[in-house]
């Protein structure tokens, strides 16, 4: 988020621009009106070589295209004064056959810098799309650092897509009556119909977390609400926890078990399999004591799927136990994602989610419903 905010400066700074627009000097704004001298050049050495003029569009033809129209001004400028250089002493200079070049040649640059404006004004308009659908994909997948209903949750996110911050992974809280209830899935599938998925699906957990009266429940209902809109071959991995005094109530669609954190790490994992929402499943909540200290880690399969280039897998259990001894959430979050980079030595191919609950109070258990 902090490099879109940066290079959205950076287009306000060139006014709009962007692209193909540059401000401050470089060596490549040299290059468009050096272009012009050798077209111009021959003749104002040697008068008895033709002139060319109206080849002299070749300079502010390339800074239209590359640059702004500040910098293409100023190499029409240049190109129309290397026109008149080349036939001053001629007795063409007041003649037809040179006003129609030179005229050529203005008409040209006139042409060059509306390219340049259009270009400008395109690129403007451009950056803030990107800028609106940065915004709305933070508000469907909305970062998370915050004490909620008694339970520090952190969230990092990892989106493989260069032109998104959204992609088939996801995850969302919510405060509800019943507690904090927390989601991670994974969406079958990369691009546009992953992420109208995701965005489906987390709008779908908003609206029923705060109504199902338990997690199989909400299993059910989010299953009912999602299945119109997959394909034959699409399908959603959850899980689904529920924060309680003392201990936390999962319920696993055919997602990556869990992993809790305190004296010893383990997995955990659901006694009875579920498939995944979109092909019937049938889930059953398990309860899980939590200790005072105990972490959640929660994850999508981008963590635990990552290899290094020989193919060995990243080891998940030894790296979180080294990672989760960290004070602070998020620190204990970036060393875990910096870990996987160093471990697959390339940037992530897939997306990846991960979220960290840790109680802030030791209680009792709650009584079973």
């Amino acid at each position: 988020m902090r490099e879109s905010e940066q290079r959205g400066e950076r287009m306000s700074a060139d006014g709009g621009g962007g692209g193909h627009v540059r401000t401050g000097f470089s060596w490549l704004t040299l290059v468009p009106p050096a272009a012009c001298l050798p077209v111009a050049l021959p003749h104002l050495v040697d008068h008895r070589v033709p002139s060319l003029v109206t080849l002299l569009l070749i300079g502010p033809l390339l800074a239209c295209v590359r640059f702004g129209v500040r910098c293409t001004l100023l190499v029409c400028a240049w190109a129309a004064a290397l026109g008149l250089a080349t036939d001053l002493g001629d007795d063409t200079v007041a003649g037809f056959d040179f006003g129609v070049r030179f005229g050529g040649l203005l008409l040209g640059c006139a042409v060059t810098v509306h390219a340049a404006g259009r270009g400008e004004r395109l690129t403007a308009a451009l950056a803030r799309s990107r800028e609106v659908t940065r915004v709305t994909q933070e508000a469907v997948l909305r970062p998370i650092s915050r004490t909620l209903d008694g339970t520090q949750v952190c969230t990092r996110y990892h989106c493989s897509a260069d032109e998104s911050t959204v992609g088939g992974d996801l995850c969302d809280v919510a405060v509800t009556p019943y507690g904090l209830r927390v989601l991670v899935g994974d969406v079958r599938g990369h691009g546009l119909d992953a992420l109208r998925l995701t965005a489906e699906t987390i709008t779908c957990f908003r609206e029923l977390a705060y109504t199902a009266p338990d997690l199989p429940s909400l299993a059910g209902s989010l299953d009912t609400r999602l299945t119109p809109e997959l394909g034959p071959e699409d399908f959603v991995t959850a899980l689904l926890a529920e924060f309680a005094p003392g201990e936390v109530r999962l319920v696993n669609c055919g997602h990556p078990a869990p992993l809790r954190s305190g004296r010893s790490i383990e997995f955990l994992e659901p006694k009875v399999p579920s498939p995944p929402l979109g092909l019937r499943p049938d889930p059953r909540q398990y309860r899980v004591r939590l200790q005072p200290g105990d972490r959640l880690l929660l994850y999508t399969d981008g963590l635990a799927e990552g290899r290094d280039p020989e193919g060995i897998p990243f080891p998940l259990l030894g790296e979180a136990a080294l990672a989760l001894r960290e004070p602070l959430p998020e620190d204990a979050l970036g060393i875990l994602h910096d870990r996987l980079l160093q471990h697959t030595g390339a940037p992530l191919t897939d997306d990846l989610a991960l979220v960290l609950c840790q109680p802030v109070e030791a209680t009792v258990p709650a009584h079973v419903r």
